[in-house]
């Protein structure tokens, strides 16, 4: 079960080039349920989501290069490219996508939670904006229409 919560970003943190990150391109192969596909680094997934906003259920399973690289023209809408990078909030990460290509200059921040509890009592830093969580249209298998 994934539970998470999203929020556009008013300014990028200071230093963030000293935060790791990843860089990922993913794709969507169905939006409803939707199965997406996603080079993150040198590592290959495909994902199973359910239904939900801040609340779904989330599979990931383990793919090569090859298998990518064969469902990745059979993909709709456009391939997502974005920069991750992993920001510490304690005891919490800050998952802070800076897309890439045609979704930029679009910046969103996505922070994961145990429990639903911890979901909504969480308090973001001052440099995050609106709270998107519940605004489907941020979802990044919406964002492929773009």
């Amino acid at each position: 079960m994934e539970i998470e919560r999203k929020f556009t970003v008013k300014a990028l943190p200071e230093n963030l080039d000293s935060y790791p990150f990843h860089l990922i391109e993913q794709a969507y192969l169905n939006t409803d349920p939707v199965l997406r596909i996603r080079r993150q680094d040198d590592e290959y997934y495909l994902t199973y989501k359910g239904k939900g906003l801040m609340t779904r259920e989330e599979y990931n399973l383990p793919l090569n290069q090859s298998s990518y690289e064969h469902l990745l023209p059979k993909a709709d809408g456009i391939c997502i490219s974005k920069k991750r990078y992993l920001i510490p909030w304690d005891p919490y990460t800050i998952e802070l996508d800076v897309f890439e290509k045609s979704l930029a200059p679009l910046i969103i921040a996505e922070v994961e939670f145990p429990s639903i509890e911890e979901a909504n009592a969480f308090t973001p830093p001052d440099w995050f904006d609106q709270d998107v969580t519940k605004d489907p249209a941020y979802h990044n298998s919406n964002l492929i229409l773009k």
